[in-house]
């Protein structure tokens, strides 16, 4: 007679964040959940999402939700990715590539900082579902042609540049430990990381040598003006990412929440837009969605899964993540991704 299958060792998000914390040493856990100086950019992203409210729509048949979307024509199971993170060595040893086993697990698309510490190609081997590529200038641009042609040939099918970090934001919970990711960092194979040297120097003029570089789509991540999306997609940019860093850049910034339909409006359908920023339930997926991004990324969420139990702990965090999109569309009386319109989402405080 077979033994009924163990109970899941998580079956909350918030148990899985409280595992990573008693985990994790005080240092990596703040440099994972922190932001910069007053953090009131990484509040203000939690706090704008919360004064959305979703409309509750009933009678409605949502036994069959169906979660299927693409990005830049690759299908994907579901609107999710993981957003890319550097430093992922710090929350377990294997960093990236145990990312990429949990993201695989769950088929969910992952973005793959340009600050891992593995081998591109490694990273890809690892991988069961879409990957792309998420790329800080970390040298000339013949360094950077190498590492594109890499990224290719690795299979990546797109390539998102970084465009927020002209300077580090000055993370207070870091320099008040006198602890240096960086040098933290090291423990990794490959622990190269961007070069701030060049990232200050960056222009318009490298957006068009990427896009004259490499053959795959790009995107730019940081966009957070209507201004700049509209000259981004003017020279040819496939992909939008309106972010701020997860309030780890600039502070006192705006919400991507409120930056993001604007930003879809005037970019139309010339791109597809991505966001990232506070997302951390299903409801706020729901919230991302109807307000127009083709996928949310997914930051914390999957660095608490991966501290609390590696690539099966990113795996059953995005397990649970589905599942409450799935029971928010139900409730709302949606059934498609593309039934997640603007007016699905309203303000109440």
């Amino acid at each position: 007679m077979s033994q009924p299958p163990e109970p899941p060792r998580f079956v909350t998000l918030p148990e899985i964040r409280r595992a990573a914390r008693e985990r994790l040493p005080r240092e990596v856990w703040n440099f994972g959940d922190g932001g910069a100086e007053t953090e009131t950019t990484l509040r203000r992203n939690r706090r704008h999402l919360d004064r959305l409210a979703i409309q509750q729509n009933i009678l409605v048949d949502v036994r069959t939700i169906d979660l299927r979307t693409s990005l830049l024509g690759v299908p994907l199971a579901w609107p999710v990715a993981v957003a890319p993170m550097g430093g992922l060595v710090l929350f377990h040893p294997e960093g990236d590539v145990e990312m990429a086993r949990g993201a695989g697990k769950a088929d969910t698309l992952q973005w793959l900082s340009g600050a891992t510490g593995w081998p591109v190609e490694e990273v890809a081997r690892a991988g069961m579902a879409p990957q792309m590529f998420q790329l800080y200038h970390h040298g000339d641009r013949g360094w950077v042609g190498d590492l594109l042609a890499r990224v290719e040939a690795s299979g990546y099918l797109a390539v998102a540049l970084t465009v927020d970090v002209q300077l580090y934001g000055r993370r207070e919970r870091d320099i008040l430990a006198r602890w240096s990711p960086r040098k933290a960092m090291e423990i990794a194979p490959n622990p190269r990381g961007p070069n701030p040297e060049y990232q200050a120097r960056l222009t318009w003029d490298d957006v068009e040598w990427l896009l004259k570089t490499t053959k795959l789509p790009v995107g730019l991540k940081g966009i957070m003006t209507v201004r700049d999306a509209r000259r981004a997609v003017d020279m040819g940019v496939r992909l939008i990412w309106v972010s701020n860093h997860g309030g780890r850049q600039l502070d006192q910034t705006q919400s991507t929440i409120d930056a993001l339909p604007p930003i879809v409006d005037a970019v139309g359908d010339r791109a597809d837009v991505v966001v990232d920023g506070g997302f951390a339930r299903g409801t706020d997926v729901v919230k991302g969605l109807a307000r127009g991004a083709k996928v949310v990324a997914v930051g914390r969420p999957a660095l608490w899964g991966l501290a609390a139990d590696g690539a099966a702990g990113v795996a059953r965090a995005f397990e649970i993540l589905r599942e409450e999109v799935r029971t928010t569309m139900g409730l709302a009386g949606r059934t498609r991704i593309a039934d997640l319109t603007r007016d699905l989402i309203f303000r109440v405080d």
